[in-house]
């Protein structure tokens, strides 16, 4: 994997005030950034989705 495929994307993320002050306070809990946070979930639900298997970054 070269270089251009390691960087992170970024996009845009419209969510509600709600879910937006649910996952602060989880990401609080889990002394993750919100961003940080996000990311977590994501990849855990492809993982989950493949099976288990680690998903590709």
């Amino acid at each position: 994997m070269d270089e251009k495929e390691k960087a992170k994307k970024q996009i845009l993320l419209r969510i509600s005030p709600t879910l937006w002050r649910e996952l602060a306070q989880w990401a609080e809990e889990d002394f993750r950034s919100i961003n940080g946070q996000i990311e977590f979930l994501l990849t855990e639900c492809v993982r989950k989705r493949k099976g288990g298997k680690k998903p590709e970054e």
